[in-house]
């Protein structure tokens, strides 16, 4: 059952590959803004995805995050999450992202509850005919 005060933690090395350099988001070889979104997203959904009924998952909805210092390749990055608020099928996180030497950035993350192979359905049927 889904609660407010569910939890999640990943990690992710910062390597070329996350780098803004590599993901297009800047010239620098530092953690990506893009990737440390992806790991907040990855964190939240993660987190409550062994509460979910059989065949649901979540999709993310809208961000609301600061990235506020940035992180050289080799050190690792933390992102932690918080279940905030369950209305329905929406979601609130919490999630906060740190590397060795504290906060990176941190935010509000909001995911609707979807059916699926129903959501799938739906996107899939916009595609090119």
């Amino acid at each position: 059952m889904l609660e407010t005060g569910i939890k999640g933690t990943q990690q992710v090395k910062v390597s070329e590959e996350n780098s803004a350099l590599a993901m297009g988001s800047g010239t620098l070889k530092v953690f990506a803004t893009p990737a440390m979104i992806a790991l907040m997203e990855k964190t939240a959904w993660m987190s409550v995805a062994p509460y979910l009924e059989e065949g649901n998952g979540t999709v993310g909805t809208a961000l609301d995050v600061q990235h506020s210092a940035a992180t050289p390749l080799g050190m690792t990055v933390t992102c932690e999450s918080e279940l905030t608020a369950v209305d329905g099928r929406k979601l609130t996180f919490q999630v906060v992202a740190k590397d060795e030497t504290g906060i990176i950035g941190q935010g509000k993350h909001e995911r609707f509850i979807v059916q699926n192979e129903k959501f799938q359905a739906k996107a899939d049927s916009k595609g090119i005919k």
